[in-house]
């Protein structure tokens, strides 16, 4: 992995780490996960196994320690790193659409659907959730993936910008 690499990732995590830390929690304490579509963005720019692996790893370190969901610490390190690896296989096997708005928003809609449903489940499983699954998906996962699809529209087209520009070519194929 280039040192370049490693540093623009370490730059949307830490964007990711100032979002997720200072969003308040809602229903059950559970956030607005934006530091989701950060890992989201450093995947797709960065789509090879060490990368993804260190941002996943990265992405549920920070997770866990800025949340405020009871259980959320242990569930963080479960989540991110499996959904991560998800979207690494989804976004590889839609090489034709590489570089595409469209697919990196939908992944992240889809990522963070599944990112939601692993971390309730992981906490549900640990812990009892301050409130039932079904609401808490509707009112936080739901409105999140609203939240980190428009989000993305707007950053990765942003990101292609700034990596042309640094003649850093993030990985199309």
């Amino acid at each position: 992995m280039k040192s370049i690499q490693l540093s623009l990732i370490g730059v949307l995590l830490a964007v990711g780490f100032v979002l997720h830390a200072v969003i308040p929690g809602i229903l059950g304490a559970m956030k607005i996960d934006m530091l989701l579509t950060m890992m989201f963005l450093a995947i797709i720019l960065f789509p090879d196994k060490k990368s993804v692996g260190v941002t996943a790893l990265t992405t549920g370190v920070i997770s866990a320690l800025t949340t405020s969901f009871p259980g959320g610490q242990l569930a963080n390190l479960i989540d991110k790193p499996i959904t991560a690896f998800i979207i690494f296989a989804l976004y590889m096997s839609f090489k034709k659409f590489h570089g595409n708005v469209i697919l990196a928003a939908s992944l992240t809609a889809v990522g963070t659907l599944i990112s939601g449903a692993i971390f309730l489940s992981a906490a549900a499983i640990m812990t009892s959730l301050p409130a039932p699954f079904i609401a808490l998906f509707l009112t936080v996962v739901i409105p999140t993936a609203v939240v980190n699809t428009i989000a993305m529209t707007v950053l990765f087209p942003l990101m292609q910008t700034i990596t042309k520009r640094s003649n850093l070519k993030y990985q199309t194929q």
